[in-house]
């Protein structure tokens, strides 16, 4: 009997490395060290190793993360900052609690990365950062992005939750983690990320070493001394046991992107053929990690696909049905035409780096069955 089909099958990933992941979460139990162990600097000091940035500060998640960022890069109310319309709402989120500006420009509708030539026609002179946001599994074209800052004099916060271990290729042949190229790169470790945690977590990365002492700063109280509180911060750790379980989880990021891959090649392989579905289109400046392997549906049958795949029991999801400008909370009058067509139109399939040919087989051909009805 095939395997239960999942959107992503933490359980069994978790069962092939148990013993290793039972044996860290127990040290830290039998330690009683709960906050801030010597696991939560281990972990920060080995994917600082992985991404080869001098400085990585853990914390409580990645929205945090991203809040933490624009704190202690002095961002003031009324200050805008740029980032793509079609992304999760925490990247807004933060933006909005500081009291910020948040600008939305569309995106590229092959690649959903932001649109590059948006970026510098909303530049004014409240602007003072631009988040990219790392979507699906790649980058956004970082050398651009920072030529365009570098112009303005802009910050740069990486919004890389959904990339962690992807890779930026520079014209020149560079080479460079996403997440590490901009100001500060800012991640999620939410249990279904390719690097995830079993509950909450997340880091900030910089090259920086003074920003990075004001991020640390940031995530604890305000404090860099204990009990002298030099600015208003926030209370935001990465807790001991989740550190640990990232510690062994760490190790196979790479193994998982691999697997990935491999999901996304099969999938591709299948579905490539098919005139009313467009696979995802991989750009040439990043590999890709893949998230999300994610779909447009022509002809507005999105949602009848997701409905012809329920039926079948294959799980399925929408990223993003609303887009962010159309939430009440984020209202504009702005038309963002391509975010609009995609969130009628995009659809994301299982992807898991425990998928067998089995599932994949079964998805594929319910997948082209829809399409030749």
């Amino acid at each position: 009997m095939m395997k239960s089909i999942q959107m992503v099958d933490l359980q069994s990933q978790y069962q092939k490395i148990k013993d290793k992941i039972d044996k860290a979460v127990i040290e830290v139990i039998e330690s009683a060290q709960f906050i801030n162990g010597p696991a939560v600097k281990q972990f920060s000091e080995n994917l600082s190793t992985y991404l080869s940035v001098k400085n990585v500060i853990p914390c409580a998640n990645g929205t945090d993360a991203l809040q933490i960022a624009m704190m202690a890069l002095n961002l003031q109310p009324g200050d805008e900052v740029i980032l793509p319309a079609f992304t999760y709402v925490a990247t807004a989120e933060v933006i909005a609690l500081l009291k910020l500006k948040p600008v939305l420009v569309d995106v590229n509708p092959e690649t959903f990365l932001i649109d590059i030539s948006k970026i510098e026609p909303a530049i004014t002179s409240k602007t003072k950062a631009i988040v990219p946001v790392h979507l699906f599994g790649q980058c956004a074209d970082m050398e651009q992005i920072m030529a365009i800052a570098a112009k303005h004099h802009l910050y740069v916060i990486e919004d890389t939750a959904q990339a962690i271990g992807a890779d930026y290729t520079f014209n020149d042949g560079k080479k460079m983690k996403a997440g590490t190229i901009g100001t500060i790169g800012a991640t999620s470790f939410f249990p279904s990320k390719n690097l995830g945690c079993m509950g909450d977590g997340g880091a900030m990365f910089t090259n920086d070493d003074e920003l990075a002492k004001r991020l640390k700063m940031m995530a604890n109280h305000g404090q860099s001394v204990q009990y002298q509180h030099d600015e208003i911060g926030v209370n935001s750790r990465l807790d001991t046991i989740q550190a640990a379980i990232l510690n062994i989880k760490l190790n196979y990021l790479d193994d998982y992107a691999k697997s990935r891959n491999e999901v996304a090649d099969f999938y591709d392989n299948a579905l490539i053929g098919l005139t009313n579905i467009k696979i995802p289109k991989r750009v040439p400046h990043s590999n890709h990690v893949f998230h999300q392997y994610t779909l447009k549906v022509k002809n507005n049958d999105r949602d009848e696909l997701r409905k012809f795949l329920a039926e079948k029991n294959i799980p399925s999801m929408v990223y993003y049905p609303i887009p962010l400008h159309f939430q009440k909370a984020y209202k504009t009058e702005k038309e963002l035409p391509i975010t609009e067509d995609l969130c009628k139109h995009v659809i994301s399939l299982p992807i898991s780096t425990e998928m067998d040919k089995e599932q994949l087989t079964y998805i594929v051909s319910n997948v082209i069955e829809f399409c030749n009805k």
